[in-house]
């Protein structure tokens, strides 16, 4: 009998959902420091170009400085920063000035607690579930950096494109040509899409991390799905499109970004597949 077997089907529910909690937490230290270290990476570059002085910076990564609060500076302690719980203790304020935390925080702790549950569920307590896990774990970080800088950086997607190749070479989720094919058609579905509309209009409908974010969801999921994940990720965002152009009244500045809606669309089509045996997978 595995040990999987022997653990109580709560036990498994409830640590799910205790780790979730605690990887969202250091997702939202990633969403916040992730484009600022990008930034200031692209600036020293930009300085070593021009042959100028490099700008000084304070040291930031994803592990120093301790987070603080952004109004008063005011160092969270550890017991202030337990995941979910020291927001609803703390009534959503700072103890140390009272000033609001974005309630985005225990959203996202939430949130990724949320799909660990799901994902545990659906899958077991396996190892295959730890990968879906990194897999799942990744969209929601590159969804919220996406929404807040409208970039997609390549140190995540690309690290996970390969590791979704590995993850299918190793568990047997997918066929390793299938994980291949899902990553080649992945990016030149999003890369023909870029072209015809530019050639057409002269404009650039979409970034290029767009690509790599669906070929990286092809490498995990395969190349049959592709086609469904797209129409999928196009319907929610042109809903919520037009939403934002009917309220802001001005099309031209409304620019959407295109991550998010293919990170649901992709997280949907997980969870169907295992549900849902007329959809297009082996």
């Amino acid at each position: 009998m595995a040990i999987a077997e022997l653990i109580p089907p709560v036990f498994i529910i409830v640590a799910s959902f205790v780790l979730g909690a605690c990887v969202g937490s250091f997702l939202n230290v990633i969403i916040y420091r992730l484009p600022v270290m990008l930034e200031r990476q692209w600036q020293r570059e930009a300085a070593l170009i021009r042959e100028e002085q490099l700008p000084e910076f304070s040291p930031l990564n994803l592990a120093l400085p301790r987070s603080s609060c952004p109004h008063c500076g005011h160092s969270i302690a550890a017991v202030e920063n337990i995941p979910l719980l020291s927001y609803f203790v703390l009534k959503g304020r700072c103890r140390h000035c009272s000033t609001r935390i974005s309630a985005r925080y225990p959203l996202v702790e939430l949130l990724t607690a949320a799909l660990s549950v799901a994902v545990v569920a659906q899958f077991g307590a396996t190892v295959l579930s730890a990968g879906v896990l990194v897999f799942v774990w990744a969209l929601v970080t590159l969804s919220f950096i996406d929404f807040d800088t409208q970039l997609l950086p390549d140190t995540i997607t690309l690290p996970l494109l390969w590791a979704g190749v590995m993850f299918n070479m190793f568990t047997g989720f997918i066929s390793l040509e299938e994980s291949i094919l899902g990553t080649v058609l992945g990016y030149l579905s999003l890369w023909s899409i870029y072209w015809l509309f530019k050639l057409t209009t002269g404009k650039e409908g979409m970034g290029h991390g767009d690509f790599k974010l669906l070929a990286m969801i092809g490498a995990f999921l395969g190349w049959k799905p592709i086609i469904l994940v797209v129409l999928l990720s196009s319907s929610l965002g042109a809903i919520v499109g037009i939403w934002m152009i009917l309220r802001s009244g001005n099309a031209r500045s409304t620019q959407i970004p295109f991550g998010p809606y293919l990170a649901v669309a992709a997280v949907i089509v997980l969870f169907v597949r295992r549900t849902h045996e007329l959809l297009p997978f082996s």
